[in-house]
């Protein structure tokens, strides 16, 4: 049993384990109201994809429970999810987990509320076996003693439990494969070094810590099996948008012939977003590139340009892992229905990646 939880329901309230305190503060926050949630969300107390769609569906609970008449809960409902959806842009299981809350109704206050919440509960429960599913048709990719990129954090911390790239790492090492990870630092907010190996050393999966630049001398002087991040969301063509590195990551894997996997839960998918160049990329606080933690690195007034994500165009992946299989490029048709399966390219195996 890990020794921590990213979100937990109690029964009135959301309790969100605050990652901006880890690793070396174990702190909780209890959120009461939708409004306390969003902003958890916008400054990354709770963070990851899945993670925040979770959340904001029981913020949405929490602002159904606030309403005092069956005629409001409507308005009530529309106000909270326009904040919510707001707290962060480019994630778009955020907006799908909303969606999907909006669609809930009831007879009467009471039965609308509880429907929330049954609803709530389950998107918690689909996240941690997705999750758990990724994590397993991964393994047709990560052989016993594979040497592993990963960039950012995509554990247990980033979701309901296991996570997507990192868990799939996790689920190979319960398998008894020997694995060593290299995780990139994942400047500016440094959630490879905090948080991967917070989780990591839970696991003890052996790994090293790396600045985001070295990943391409790493590719050139030591041999390296795969690539495996995770995303924020895929574009109905295959582009990725996924912590900002990410496409830097993919350019050396592409001119090393190193595989890039994208672990992908189906909920990140937007088919209505044709390609990467349509999806918004969220620009932060330049504090978090001019200062680490409280201490300045930069001359005070020093301009910054601070996006949290990048695109990855779909050429540069070897294949999406998704809960029901992997997903080859080229994509122009791969997402028919909502998932499409596709064989590798003739004469590759998995394991061999795609042809750069």
């Amino acid at each position: 049993m890990l020794p921590f939880r990213s979100l937990t329901w109690t029964g009135r309230r959301l309790r969100l384990l605050d990652q901006r305190q880890l690793p070396h503060r174990t702190v909780y926050l209890e959120c009461a109201t939708a409004s306390e949630v969003a902003e958890a969300i916008a400054t990354m107390a709770v963070r990851g994809a899945p993670a925040i769609g979770v959340a904001a569906a029981y913020g949405l609970v929490l602002a159904a429970q606030a309403a005092t008449e069956f005629a409001t809960l409507p308005s009530v409902l529309e106000e909270a999810a326009a904040r919510l959806k707001g707290a962060r842009p480019t994630a778009v299981n955020l907006a799908w987990a909303v969606a999907r809350l909006l669609q809930v109704s009831g007879p009467d206050l009471g039965s609308w509320q509880s429907n929330l919440l049954a609803a709530a509960d389950r998107l918690y429960q689909e996240d941690a076996e997705t999750n758990y599913r990724i994590g397993c048709q991964a393994q047709a990719v990560i052989p016993d003693g594979a040497t592993i990129v990963h960039h950012c954090n995509t554990g247990a911390l980033a979701t309901v439990d296991y996570g997507t790239a990192l868990g799939a790492i996790r689920v190979a090492a319960e398998q008894g494969k020997k694995l060593l990870v290299y995780l990139d630092e994942t400047r500016p907010r440094l959630q490879g070094a905090s948080l991967s190996a917070y989780e990591l050393l839970a696991y003890n999966i052996p790994f090293r810590v790396m600045v985001d630049g070295a990943s391409g001398h790493l590719m050139r002087t030591q041999k390296v099996d795969l690539c495996l991040v995770g995303c924020d969301r895929v574009a109905a063509n295959g582009d990725v948008a996924n912590k900002i590195g990410t496409y830097n990551l993919a350019l050396a894997a592409k001119a090393h012939q190193v595989p890039f996997y994208v672990a992908c839960p189906l909920s990140s998918l937007d088919l209505s977003t044709p390609n990467g160049e349509a999806i918004p990329i969220e620009e932060r606080d330049p504090q978090e590139v001019t200062h680490v933690g409280e201490r300045a690195i930069a001359p005070v007034g020093t301009p910054v340009y601070n996006p949290a994500f990048d695109v990855t165009p779909a050429a540069y992946v070897t294949a999406f892992i998704t809960e029901e299989g992997l997903v080859y490029p080229p994509t122009a048709q791969i997402w028919a229905g909502s998932v499409a399966l596709h064989k590798p390219p003739t004469g590759r195996t998995p394991s061999q990646g795609s042809a750069f």
